[in-house]
């Protein structure tokens, strides 16, 4: 999954972008699935922790079976 972070506002107001990186559990993908950079992956992880915090993306997904 490639995602051209160059031309994206990276920030925890991006929720559409940062739902690419979350699994639909509401887990964050790890690096080698998504194959960003190190420092590019820090800011996304660091994004949707503040994103959590500010109520813009839950922190787990309600599963029903």
């Amino acid at each position: 999954m490639k995602v051209n972070l160059k031309k994206t506002n990276l920030n925890y107001k991006n929720v559409l972008l940062l739902r690419k990186f979350i699994t639909p559990e509401g887990k964050i993908l790890p690096r080698r699935l998504t194959q960003v950079p190190l420092h590019k992956h820090k800011q996304i992880t660091n994004c949707i922790k503040n994103a959590r915090i500010v109520s813009f993306i839950p922190f787990k997904r309600m599963t029903f079976y």
